[in-house]
């Protein structure tokens, strides 16, 4: 050995990672809270659904004869469905809107969080393929660690949108199964209750949508630190820049 001390990171290397550890750290602090708040959206949407079930797998379906066709259907509504959606079933009405509207924005959802999850995982590939310059460096020596775990934890969390995207599709799919018209829904009562079984089911999926969002949100909060670190080492190269 020579003695010969290893070269620098090149300022334009210095200038790019300063730049991904200032935006992207501030970035990922939306996206380590935004995706809790979407699971207590849909936490609250499998409750409404879990509400009708128990509403229809205990009662005895009726056979009114309303005055105005506006009247609300004891038999149907759920009251905590009622408080938590607005859903309301009315005798001469069909499937409520809120319902309706409760599928779409599964749907609506689903095709954000994969559509998401798609540019994340490239972006991420991209990433780590980068990040090999870095090895040829030792003021990074210590802190390779820390930007790969950064990487694969945005990795991860596209996973995790990506699977909740899956899960809010069927769910929207095992609903559009059930005929939520009062009196399609009172013959299937009568007959053998498949309804109640299938709100069940997307419910259980809605409601593991929700944990695996609350989930990627935990691993990119996991980065803030990373972050710092990382920011630091690259401010004191560039003199403090």
């Amino acid at each position: 050995m020579d003695g010969t001390a290893s070269p620098g990171p090149p300022p334009a290397l210095l200038d790019t990672m300063a730049n991904l550890a200032r935006f992207h750290r501030e970035h990922e602090e939306f996206y380590a809270s935004a995706p809790r708040e979407q699971a207590v959206l849909l936490q609250r949407d499998a409750r409404t659904l879990l509400a009708l079930a128990d509403r229809w797998s205990a009662v005895r379906p009726a056979t009114p004869s309303p005055l105005n066709p506006f009247e609300g259907a004891e038999d149907l509504t759920a009251p905590a469905g009622l408080q938590l959606r607005g859903v309301l079933f009315m005798e001469g009405e069909g499937e409520p809107v809120e319902l309706a509207h409760l599928k779409r924005d599964l749907v609506r959802t689903a095709e954000d969080l994969r559509s998401g999850a798609d540019w994340l995982a490239r972006a991420m590939q991209a990433s780590w393929d980068s990040a090999q310059a870095l090895l040829d460096f030792p003021d990074f020596a210590d802190l390779l660690g820390e930007r790969h775990r950064i990487i694969v934890n945005d990795w991860q969390a596209a996973h995790h949108a990506d699977l909740a995207g899956l899960l809010l599709h069927r769910a929207a799919d095992v609903l559009d199964r059930v005929d939520l018209g009062p009196a399609a829904l009172r013959a299937d009562l009568a007959e053998g209750s498949v309804g109640p079984r299938r709100l069940y089911s997307a419910a259980e999926l809605v409601a593991r949508a929700a944990d695996l969002l609350s989930e990627s949100a935990g691993l990119v909060h996991d980065n803030e630190r990373r972050w710092r670190a990382f920011r630091a080492r690259v401010a004191e190269l560039r003199g403090g820049t």
